[in-house]
């Protein structure tokens, strides 16, 4: 039973479902696999192993009693990034301003998850307030990709990513604000998706930019990405954003061919300075496709160069926005000064780390007077551009099909000194949280040397996530990079 950890989310409850192991059993392979190695990845912050025994052992017992058939995920071990409300558990967002805060309720998306039956435990390592590329801004420490120990696993939910690559988990639920879980899907070798805006509640999810933010996972594999958006997806009250449409059968969208489906290559995202063996990987992947019936279609998103530019103002100004309550009053860190404004100050000065403080004051500026209409105004209607876009193309193909990253996973502290290099990370991924639309990061290959994963992203329409799912498990069926594990 030492490999239980190794399963993929589907695999693990099926066997439980078929009593074939237990929910305790793998569990506790989980828990060793963190003893064993997370002081290496850094993955977690922290994890309650007494907890999640103790939810293993009522799945258990839910199993024993024929609960089985209707939880689909019933005693598959899930870990959380430290950015979404787990009651009784710490909430800090990998930040000094919130160290110990204690959730005093569920996230719309824990409370569908624990409903389908899983264990969720453990808080993930993240760039703090998910702002970042790499999850080196954590005020804790940097996590380590399970492929090269040298290397950053992505971010912002660097910790969701190396801890599904590490089979320290089954899955993972990370936030994704402009590529957060696409980012280090890819770079980690494992598969992120990021549902449309509105299809998966934000409630209980600490807000970086509202209009932006979206929850989603890190799987072993597409089949995993199907089952979880299906437990947590749907309209929540508790959620003005969340969107009443149907929630489909993801795992059956998955069945069939592609044969005629059209993918859109887009001209704009083959750009100079992307690493050859990238380019290399995502054409090949995409000669698959085709030989798998798809009709490759090249289009153009003309308004692109636009996207860092415009995610750079917007991100920033809803973030100096939603960090104004982190002011050492209701909770949190708090530091005494001589009055409210010098307390403000000394607690939100120690509490913030050095790249949240950077988009705060690049937010507060872009929404000043006199600069509101030149930067954040022009930056909406640069969207605006950007979303119509991506539905002219989708009027003509079925997906879209890009690079996720320009490179492989750098070194720890390469780009540390160089903050416009490390947002340029994120250069293929923002587009799709500007537009709203869904995305998937699956791995289409390795660097030779040294080996390192590389991600294919597709592109889908508003609530298109199962023609997305289809296309990315085909293509994941099809290839031989499944299953491959790190060297740790």
């Amino acid at each position: 039973m030492s490999t239980l950890n190794q399963l993929t989310a589907g695999e693990l409850a099926r066997a439980i479902r078929r009593k074939e192991a237990s929910a305790r059993q793998a569990t506790e392979a989980c828990l060793n696999r963190i003893r064993q190695i997370d002081g290496q990845v850094k993955a977690f912050l922290s994890y309650d192993e007494a907890d999640a025994l103790a939810q293993a052992d009522a799945a258990d017992r839910a199993v024993a009693a024929g609960e089985a058939a209707h939880r689909p995920l019933l005693g598959v071990p899930i870990a959380i990034k430290d950015v979404l409300a787990v009651r009784n558990q710490p909430l800090g967002c990998a930040s000094k301003i919130l160290e110990g805060y204690i959730s005093p309720f569920d996230a719309t998306v824990i409370t569908r998850l624990r409903e389908a039956g899983a264990i969720v435990f453990g808080r993930l390592n993240m760039d703090e307030f998910a702002m970042g590329s790499s999850t080196e801004n954590s005020a804790y420490f940097t996590t380590r990709n399970p492929w090269d120990l040298e290397r950053i696993p992505g971010g912002s939910s660097g910790g969701s990513a190396a801890a599904v690559a590490a089979d320290e988990c089954s899955a993972s639920i990370g936030s994704d604000t402009g590529g957060s879980i696409r980012q280090p899907a890819a770079l980690c070798g494992c598969v992120g998706l990021k549902p449309t805006y509105g299809r998966v509640s934000r409630y209980g999810l600490v807000a970086f930019a509202s209009s932006l933010d979206q929850i989603g996972s890190f799987t072993k594999d597409v089949s995993d990405s199907a089952l979880l958006l299906k437990a947590i997806s749907g309209v929540d009250p508790k959620d003005s954003t969340s969107v009443p449409e149907s929630v489909p059968d993801y795992a059956k969208a998955l069945e069939g061919s592609i044969k005629g489906m059209r993918i859109g290559l887009p001209k704009e995202y083959m750009i100079d300075g992307m690493h050859p063996e990238v380019s290399a990987a995502v054409k090949a992947a995409v000669d698959q496709l085709q030989k798998l019936g798809a009709d490759i279609v090249e289009i153009s998103l003309p308004h692109t160069d636009y996207a860092a530019a415009c995610y750079y103002i917007i991100a920033p100004a809803e973030a100096s926005a939603n960090l104004a309550r982190f002011d050492g009053v209701r909770y949190g860190k708090r530091v005494d000064g001589a009055d409210p404004i010098e307390m403000y100050s000394r607690t939100r000065g120690a509490g913030f780390g050095p790249e949240v403080k950077r988009r705060i004051i690049l937010g507060t500026y872009v929404l000043s007077s006199g600069y509101y209409d030149a930067f954040y105004l022009r930056a909406q209607k640069v969207r605006t551009l950007i979303r119509q876009d991506f539905l002219n193309a989708f009027e003509k193909v079925d997906a879209i099909v890009t690079p996720t990253t320009p490179t492989a996973a750098f070194k720890a502290g390469e780009k540390s000194n160089d903050p416009l290099q490390m947002y340029l990370s994120d250069i293929f991924t923002i587009s799709c949280n500007l537009a709203g639309i869904c995305g998937i990061s699956v791995p289409c290959g390795f660097l030779k040397e040294p080996k390192l994963p590389l991600g294919l992203q597709i592109l889908g329409k508003p609530f298109g996530e199962a023609a997305l799912l289809k296309l990315a498990h085909a293509y994941e069926q099809s290839s031989p990079w499944r299953g491959q594990k790190p060297p740790l």
